[in-house]
């Protein structure tokens, strides 16, 4: 006579070392196969490169004409061609700031923008903030707060400040403004953090930055 079914034994599976090698193994092959397929597939040559194009840009003043490869980002074109290292190479994908630059006044991660596009346009970089020997009112303010640690992101994030700073006297409003109307919106503290939360700087300078940007904004410009 067959058991009744509710008093059978469930179901089990047995684990053994085996199991779990063979299980692993399978896995990493069906992870490993595509890449090694692609790794595997002939490179084809034959494709000339892209041509060079000339670009012509304002840089800190100077003007300067290039021969680059369409595809340079704006980046590329001020570190390696014309060794303007001051802009940083982070994260190269415009999530931490540190190649922030000005084009025509407006604040850009260098990174992500192509240098033919910014074709006959004015690019500030941190080298071309002070004048005369003299440092701008960001950097002194940097320096005297001690704004920065490792120093890496400091130069985005000198750049982007310059920029914030004329978007709030502009009157341009940000996310944690909290009336639209007003002319030019008080620069509190959680407004400076909003408007430079595209910088990121890893060793957590960000009080003295504040207080840097605080202390800039309220000299006369």
């Amino acid at each position: 006579m067959d058991e009744p079914e509710s008093t059978r034994a469930p179901d089990t599976i047995e684990i053994t070392r085996r199991t779990v090698v063979e299980t692993g193994t399978t896995a990493l092959l069906l992870t490993a196969l595509p890449r090694a397929a692609l790794a595997a597939a002939p490179v084809d040559d034959s494709e000339p490169p892209s041509p060079a194009v000339k670009i012509d840009l304002q840089i800190n003043g100077r003007s300067h004409s290039l021969m680059l490869d369409p595809r340079t980002t704006l980046l590329d074109a001020l570190r390696e061609h014309l060794a303007l290292t001051g802009s940083k190479k982070g994260c190269d994908h415009g999530q931490c700031g540190a190649c922030t630059v000005l084009i025509e006044g407006r604040r850009i991660n260098s990174c992500l923008t192509l240098a033919v596009m910014h074709n006959g346009q004015s690019v500030t970089t941190i080298e071309g903030l002070a004048e005369a020997g003299k440092l701008h009112p960001l950097q002194a303010a940097f320096v005297e707060h001690d704004g920065f640690q490792c120093g890496y992101c400091t130069s985005g994030q000198i750049c982007s400040a310059v920029g914030m700073l004329a978007e709030s006297r502009s009157g341009m409003p940000s996310n944690v403004t909290a009336d639209l109307a007003e002319p030019q919106p008080e620069l509190t503290d959680a407004e400076i953090r909003e408007r430079m939360s595209g910088n990121i700087c890893r060793c957590a300078a960000y009080p003295n930055i504040v207080a840097a940007i605080k202390q800039a904004a309220e000299m006369p410009t």
